[in-house]
C-alpha cells in the first residue's frame, strides 16, 4: 500500500528533524577529539565572530565553524567573547567553549621581575614574553598625566633633573616593585605599571615613610639609596652595612662615590667602567658631587629598601669587592687603599 502525500512529507520531516538532532548532538556533545590535547589561541581585539569560529575549528576545539557561529548568534552572546590569549583543550564542548570566552577566561603567565632591574630591562623582559611593547611601557612610564594619577608626580619631580644627553627625566624608575605576577599577554601598560606600583606602596608604607622622616631623608631620596644599596650589594647581610657606608658619607658631606650611578647616566654602557667615565659631568655622577643622584637608578627590592632607612651600627666609610659578590669595609681611606690593593688591584673604588 503506497504512503500518501501528507504521510510522506510527515516522513519527510521526521528524517529531517532526525539527522538535524543528530547534527546537534554530534556538535554539542561530542568531544572534537577523544585525545585531551591543550591548544592556546588569541584572540585578538576586534576579531570577527568568523574568524574567531574557523581558528577554533582550525586548532582543533570546535567540530564545525558554521554550527558554532549559529550557536553564538541563538545564544545571544555574539558581542559577549572577550580578546585575550586563552587555553583550551581538544575534549572540550562548544558550550564550554564558548563559556570561557564570554567569561574571559584568560591565560595568565607567571612573570618575575628581578630584582635591581631598570625601566628598560624590565620593558624588554615584559616585551620578550609579549605581555607589553617595550616602547609603550616606557612611553608610560615618563608620562606626566600618567604619574599624576598615580599620585607621584609631586613626589618624584621634586628632586628630578632633566638633561638632554643622561637620563634624569621624570619617569616611574624605582616604584616598579620587583615581584612575581600574573600577567595576560597583549595587557595595556597602564595595567601594569599600577599593579607595580601598588605591589610597591604594599612594602614602602606609612611607617618606612615616618622613619625617613626621622632620618632627616625624604621617602624619594630613601627609595633613590635602596637603588644604589640593591645595585651595590648582593648579599643580603651586606646591605644594612652598604646603608650604614652610605649614610656616614652623607653625614660627613662625602660624595657617595658610587659606580652603578656613574654607570646608570651612561648611555649604551659597554661593560667596562674607565677613569674618563668617573670624570664625565653626568647627573649620576656620584664622584663629582655631594648628595644624591637626581633619580633612583634601578627597582630596588625588599631588603634594599628596608636596608635604606635600617642602617648598620658602624663608622664604616669605604667598602672594595672582594670579587666573590662581598665586600671588604674599611674606616679610613689608607685601610680601603689596602684592601683595594689585595682584592682589586689596579681599580680604584670608593
Amino acid at each position: 500500500m503506497s504512503l500518501s502525500r501528507q504521510h510522506k512529507i510527515l516522513l519527510a520531516f521526521l528524517f529531517a528533524f532526525l539527522f538535524f538532532a543528530s547534527l546537534l548532538f554530534w556538535f554539542l556533545l561530542i568531544p572534537p577529539s577523544q585525545a585531551s590535547l591543550n591548544k592556546v589561541i588569541m584572540i585578538k581585539k576586534g576579531m570577527p565572530l568568523r574568524n574567531i569560529s574557523a581558528l577554533l575549528e582550525q586548532e582543533g576545539i570546535i567540530r564545525n565553524r558554521e554550527f558554532f557561529i549559529g550557536m553564538v548568534t541563538l545564544l545571544g552572546k555574539k558581542g559577549g567573547i572577550k580578546a585575550g590569549e586563552y587555553e583550551f583543550h581538544t575534549r572540550m564542548l562548544p558550550l564550554e567553549v564558548l563559556d570561557s570566552l564570554v567569561k574571559g577566561q584568560i591565560k595568565r603567565h607567571l612573570v618575575t621581575i628581578p630584582e635591581g632591574y631598570t625601566l628598560s630591562q624590565i620593558g624588554q623582559l615584559l616585551e620578550d614574553l609579549s605581555i607589553v611593547g617595550k616602547t609603550s611601557f616606557l612611553q608610560k612610564a615618563a608620562s606626566p598625566a600618567f604619574i599624576a594619577s598615580l599620585g607621584l608626580l609631586e613626589h618624584i619631580s621634586n628632586k628630578v633633573q632633566d638633561s638632554s644627553k643622561n637620563r634624569g627625566g621624570l619617569t616611574l624608575e624605582g616604584y616598579l616593585f620587583p615581584d612575581t605576577y600574573h600577567f595576560i599577554k597583549e595587557m595595556e601598560p597602564e595595567e601594569v605599571i599600577r599593579g607595580m606600583v601598588h605591589q610597591f606602596w604594599k612594602i614602602f608604607g606609612p611607617d618606612l615613610i615616618e622613619k625617613a622622616s626621622q632620618m632627616g631623608i625624604t621617602p624619594r631620596e630613601a627609595v633613590i639609596l635602596a637603588s644604589i644599596i640593591e645595585k651595590e650589594a648582593s648579599l643580603s647581610e651586606e646591605k644594612p652595612i652598604v646603608s650604614a657606608v652610605f649614610h656616614n658619607r652623607l653625614r660627613r658631606k662625602m660624595p657617595l662615590q658610587s659606580d652603578p650611578t656613574v654607570i646608570y647616566g651612561i648611555r649604551d654602557f659597554d661593560g667596562n667602567l674607565t677613569r674618563e667615565h668617573l670624570q664625565t659631568h653626568t647627573p649620576f655622577n656620584t664622584y663629582l658631587f655631594i648628595g644624591f643622584p637626581p633619580t633612583p637608578i634601578c627597582n630596588p627590592g625588599k631588603e634594599s629598601i628596608i636596608a635604606a632607612l635600617n642602617p648598620a651600627s658602624s663608622s664604616y666609610l669605604y667598602f672594595v669587592s672582594k670579587n666573590d659578590g662581598s665586600h671588604h669595609f674599611s674606616e679610613s681611606y689608607k685601610e680601603h687603599q689596602r684592601a683595594v690593593a689585595k682584592y682589586q688591584k689596579t681599580l680604584l673604588r670608593k
